[in-house]
């Protein structure tokens, strides 16, 4: 499994992107990931295939935040997360990301400290995620 740096639209990386923001705004964020540049997003592959993306803002040289992650449902359960947050915490010594209850558990297993940020949207509560390397 490599992952790289992504520099170009693809229809496998707007597929994943749609998994981690609404199919509205694939677009504007895939802007803002070859416009911006504290912005990156990394894909990764697997047999050939893009099967996983993670896009970080950098706040600064040493921390970063995880605007979005993805893995294709079949995917999922083969460690392709697990390599994703790896690739971040051995580059970054400060993640933070926020997310909602489905990813919690996720973002524990890594040493993330979870805060609860109470109810952001109508119904939905959302978490801060925070990894500081020890």
């Amino acid at each position: 499994m490599n992952i790289v740096q992504v520099n170009a639209i693809s229809p496998a990386i707007r597929k994943l992107l749609s998994f981690a923001t609404s199919d509205k705004k694939v677009q504007q964020e895939y802007e803002k990931y070859l416009l911006l540049s504290n912005r990156t997003l990394y894909s990764i592959e697997f047999e050939g295939e893009i099967v996983g993306c993670i896009g970080i803002e950098q706040i600064s040289l040493a921390e970063c935040e995880i605007k979005h992650i993805a893995v294709l449902a079949d995917q999922r359960g083969k460690g392709i997360g697990s390599k994703m947050i790896n690739f971040m915490t051995s580059k970054y010594s400060s993640i933070v990301a926020e997310t909602d209850i489905e990813a919690v558990d996720f973002y524990r297993r890594y040493g993330f400290f979870i805060t609860s940020l109470g109810e952001k949207y109508p119904g939905v509560e959302r978490f801060l995620c925070q990894y500081t390397k020890q």
